[in-house]
């Protein structure tokens, strides 16, 4: 990685370019001034060098802005069009294609999933219990995430994975595979236990490959970036205008690391690449049931299943308490069940794409840069904040 050696304090009091997009409503100047001058301060409390955000009222964009640089050493400014890998929320795509593919005829939520995969993948603690896709979407399948060596081996510094996805599931999941072991499963009954897993999303975007017999990419730009006009977004570096994308970063005392471009072999878990202009789109669509600008991506019957929170008293994980986690079909609930979407943390990257419970109010937010420990605390600060301007917003437009 090589060090930039640029103080903070050269970028992060100045306001960099606010756009307009179509849609959104007349900016009210004292309250976005307040609100540029409490992101510029929480900027540089937690050293992030971009940042990236639009608040949506009422399925409009109201307001968005870009702060700081996708670009330190050149100084190019982060803007609501710079391209960035949005970690987590990439999930959110996985399921859109999951539902539509399903929409298709050619899944269900609830079949076993080895009656569509090439090859069978058995928990040898549950080897009679069915794994689902719905147990996949949700994180309760008893598929983990090996650690440390999910994270060392399926991230590409500078490169798209030489692996294609089907070839490591395989070498996971089934006895005799190079990277198989018993730790890549629970000892629990699908549906009882939840635990995050990246690798059982990266099965779901597989069989969705199977089924439809495309890549997830190409489905994903069939049935959704084409449709929303998202042209910059991808999945993979050889498909991303690298000159739109955002350089990432890793503070060092007063200097910068910076983070070399990378893909993960389990790319439906956390490989799209957007900007906050154009992931406002998909958002938007799913907020309005699945349509938006008047295209519609998925039927409102599917958009309803996909956002209907799963977990139940009398159908919830053992581990879950209602009141502080919930899931839809790859959506999460947050801030104690009063939020829902998703957010994505990478090297790199933290994200979040998150609306009120009623979906009148929705926030989405990028940085470019790695934060640890209380630095974090800023950045959710910056989150609430938002939040709390789109609701302003929405109630002023309440009759």
């Amino acid at each position: 990685m090589a060090c930039l050696g640029i103080l903070k304090s050269l970028f992060l009091g100045v306001i960099l370019c606010s756009q307009t997009v179509l849609g959104q409503t007349p900016e009210k100047p004292k309250a976005t001034a307040e609100l540029d001058a409490f992101i510029t301060q929480k900027m540089k409390e937690a050293g992030m060098v971009g940042l990236g955000a639009a608040v949506i009222v009422d399925q409009q964009v109201v307001w968005t802005k870009g702060y700081g640089f996708a670009d330190l050493e050149k100084q190019r400014p982060f803007t609501i069009n710079t391209l960035m890998n949005i970690g987590s929320i990439s999930k959110t795509f996985t399921g859109a294609c999951l539902m539509k593919a399903q929409e298709e005829g050619l899944l269900s939520l609830d079949e076993d999933i080895n009656a569509y995969l090439p090859f069978k993948v058995v928990n040898p603690y549950q080897p009679k219990a069915k794994i689902t896709l719905r147990h996949l979407a949700t994180h309760t399948s008893g598929l983990v995430d090996r650690s440390p060596f999910y994270s060392d081996t399926l991230y590409h510094y500078g490169k798209d994975a030489p692996e294609s996805l089907g070839e490591f599931l395989k070498k996971y999941f089934v006895p005799g595979g190079k990277y198989y072991s018993k730790q890549n499963f629970l000892n629990k009954k699908p549906g009882t236990y939840r635990d995050y897993s990246n690798i059982a999303a990266g099965l779901a975007g597989y069989i969705v490959e199977c089924r439809t017999g495309k890549k997830l990419n190409e489905y994903c730009k069939e049935q959704i970036f084409g449709p929303l006009n998202m042209q910059k977004s991808a999945w993979f570096l050889a498909e991303t205008d690298l000159s739109l994308h955002s350089k990432l970063y890793k503070p060092e005392g007063e200097k910068y690391a910076e983070i070399p471009l990378y893909s993960i072999t389990t790319y439906p878990d956390g490989g799209v690449r957007t900007s906050v202009a154009e992931l406002s789109k998909f958002f938007i669509s799913l907020l309005s049931g699945g349509e938006y600008g008047g295209t519609r991506i998925l039927a409102k019957s599917t958009v309803e299943t996909m956002l209907t929170l799963q977990f139940t008293p009398q159908n919830k994980p053992k581990n879950v308490k209602l009141d502080q986690k919930n899931s839809g079909i790859f959506w999460q609930t947050k801030y104690d069940c009063t939020m829902v979407g998703h957010g994505g943390s990478d090297p790199g990257v933290s994200t979040e794409m998150l609306a009120t419970l009623d979906k009148k109010v929705g926030v989405i937010l990028f940085t470019n840069t790695d934060l640890e420990g209380g630095k974090m605390g800023a950045y959710g600060q910056v989150f609430e904040e938002l939040l709390r301007f789109g609701r302003g917003e929405a109630q002023k437009n309440t009759p």
